[in-house]
């Protein structure tokens, strides 16, 4: 690993005046952290976190000058790990990467041997960063209703928040795919004919889903349910469960703050599952990863995706930020 190889980067300091400040700039393979592999990124994405890295929450990186970027997709080009060899495909997500360690929005990554993956035969690059975290955090999300019994045969409704996002679209996608009748929550009428197509079979609005009553139980719905938002979304999807339904949980963005009786849980059994990508089990993260290739694949994800360069970064980690993003934003540091 001794050669230096220059590439470009979004780069985010920290200026004299405390306010954060990204552009694209030139860096060199040896200003990358210590780390057991180097691998040439192909393509990277963007998601909320590194919206908030970006702009200097401290709840996600503290070191700057940083480098954001949650997800890779490349090449390893050197290597000091008997594991992995020059020119294999692999994909790097979660862990550490993007976080306080410099991510993939670069030319190149440095990062442990025991974060990588190898990419599935079966999954184009471009393809794995259009799914990046957000696809194996929905995938997840799936498995978790799936493994607690949650099922098409049912024929109750699977509910979706945040439908529009890309944790929720790829969820859309997934469980329509597996034959769920899946209601998608949005609060953009314009994504509603998006949702139709990846399978959604009812669009709701978040007020649909966002009850004020105080009451320990609502009706019963849903068998199961993505949510990508938390707070009183989360608390008005747990008591609308049917008997035995299944919420997974995995955002945060509407609230912290769930406040419920024990009385969905212990009058209708409802499953309340937390869903943690970031230090997901590496056999789970090789099953999902060649899931999302084969029988979990999206015949619509080239719709939900928009691929942009490291120079767009800016604007579209705005857009993420002010809660306007649709699908999934793919990255590519070097033209």
């Amino acid at each position: 690993m001794s050669e230096t190889i220059s590439f470009p980067c979004y780069f985010v300091t920290k200026e004299g005046d405390g306010t954060f400040r990204g552009a694209v700039a030139e860096r060199t393979t040896t200003d990358l952290p210590a780390g057991d592999v180097l691998v040439r990124v192909a393509y990277s994405s963007l998601n909320y976190k590194d919206a908030l890295s970006a702009s200097g929450n401290p709840g996600v990186t503290r070191k700057f000058p940083h480098v954001p970027g949650i997800d890779a997709v490349g090449t390893v080009e050197a290597s000091s790990s008997d594991a992995w060899k020059p020119g294999q495909p692999v994909i790097v997500t979660g862990h550490d990467l993007g976080q306080n360690t410099w991510g993939g929005l670069a030319g190149f990554i440095r990062v442990p041997a025991a974060w990588l993956v190898r990419l599935p035969a079966n999954l184009l690059a471009r393809d794995a960063m259009s799914y990046g975290t957000a696809g194996l955090t929905a995938a997840q999300c799936v498995e978790a209703l799936l493994a607690r019994g949650v099922s098409a045969s049912q024929g109750g409704e699977v509910v979706v928040t945040g439908a529009s996002g890309g944790v929720g679209s790829i969820a859309v996608g997934i469980l329509a795919r597996l034959g769920f009748n899946v209601a998608a929550v949005t609060g953009k009428p314009a994504a509603a004919e998006l949702l139709t197509k990846l399978g959604a079979k009812t669009i709701l609005s978040r007020k649909d889903v966002d009850d004020a009553s105080g009451k320990p139980l609502l009706a019963q719905r849903f068998i199961g349910a993505v949510d990508t938002v938390g707070g009183n979304v989360l608390t008005t999807l747990v008591k609308s469960m049917q008997r035995q339904g299944v919420v997974a949980a995995c955002g945060l963005v509407g609230g912290i703050d769930i406040p419920l009786t024990v009385y969905p849980f212990i009058l209708r059994g409802v499953d309340l599952v937390g869903i943690d990508s970031v230090e997901c089990p590496q056999e789970q993260r090789e099953r999902i990863w060649s899931n999302l290739g084969g029988a979990w694949s999206l015949p619509l994800l080239q719709e939900i995706t928009t691929e942009i360069t490291l120079g767009d970064v800016p604007t579209h980690l705005a857009r993420l930020l002010k809660g306007e993003a649709v699908g999934r934003v793919v990255v590519k540091p070097v033209k």
